[in-house]
């Protein structure tokens, strides 16, 4: 696709420093594809919009991964940790960092380029959360970049559409989870056989967030219940088992933003991100959320 279609205006004010007040009190665009229609809800209003959907979460949990270090002054962001209990992590100042030393409780193994490591962690992460650069405030709670559903340690980063349930809308809505850790590279999931079983024989799937997506679409192609996804989703994609999507507003030329465009149409896409600028809805991880019917 043409990578200025993946462009829109964005108000700096548009961009959420810091969550609602109460999760579902954020507002929630709904999209119908058949019809065009477009309402204006709030998010604890969605069973309201849905017609019998699969609910399916990612239930991965946000790493306290920003890791200090002192000497030199820099820090270590945990990305993912591997199969023998080491961790690839990015560092800094990686010019005067050096394989084979101990930087407080991470001892650096192999550097592997672009200020990627290779290091071994002494007991689990106990660092700050990792939040996205656009955000500039602190976060007092560093619980509401958890979703409440957050059972699986190992992501990067929050599923973020699904930050908006609270347990009681959970509760109305008895959703399937699925696992995928957010990261850099390709991610990795786990599917129950039970969950996949009704994910598979269900007549509407509503996917929570673009993770979910990629979990879901990768079993729907033969892809085992454990393992590894690389699966990028642009226009033209056919989607074999999301019928319905719930997602946030994404940043410009990203692959999230893309995906979305897969699934609602290009122009449409950018005709409703046009609309929710106008509207004055919160943008990003901290923003608001759009349900694509």
């Amino acid at each position: 696709m043409d990578l200025s279609e993946l462009d829109y205006e964005l108000p700096p004010e548009l961009i959420a420093q810091d969550p609602a007040a109460r999760r579902d009190a954020s507002r929630l665009l709904v999209y119908e594809r058949t019809t065009g229609a477009v309402r204006h809800r709030r998010f604890d209003e969605l069973p309201d919009e849905l017609h019998g959907e699969l609910v399916v979460v990612n239930d991965t949990k946000v790493v306290p991964a920003r890791i200090p270090i002192e000497t030199p002054r820099g820090e270590v962001l945990l990305l993912e940790r591997l199969e023998d209990g080491t961790w690839e992590a990015l560092a800094r100042p990686t010019r005067r960092l050096r394989a084979g030393r101990r930087y407080g409780p991470v001892e650096l193994l192999e550097h592997l380029g672009e200020g990627r490591w290779h290091l071994r962690l002494e007991g689990e992460p106990a660092g700050e959360t990792p939040l996205p650069p656009y955000i500039t405030e602190p976060l007092g709670d560093p619980s509401r970049y958890q979703t409440v559903y957050a059972r699986e340690p190992g992501s990067a980063a929050a599923p973020t559409a699904g930050l908006h349930f609270t347990p009681e809308l959970l509760a109305l809505l008895d959703p399937v989870r699925v696992t995928l850790h957010v990261g850099i590279h390709g991610e990795r999931y786990e599917v129950e056989p039970d969950a996949w079983e009704r994910i598979r024989a269900a007549e509407h799937v509503l996917a929570v967030g673009t993770t979910t997506v990629r979990v879901l679409e990768t079993l729907a192609r033969g892809g085992p219940l454990t393992g590894r996804t690389e699966l990028f989703i642009t226009p033209d994609f056919e989607f074999r088992r999301v019928d319905a999507l719930l997602t946030n507003f994404h940043l410009p030329r990203s692959t999230l933003l893309a995906l979305v465009m897969a699934f609602a149409g290009i122009e449409e896409t950018r005709r409703l991100y046009r609309l929710a600028v106008e509207e004055r809805y919160r943008f990003y991880s901290f923003g608001d959320a759009m349900l694509i019917l």
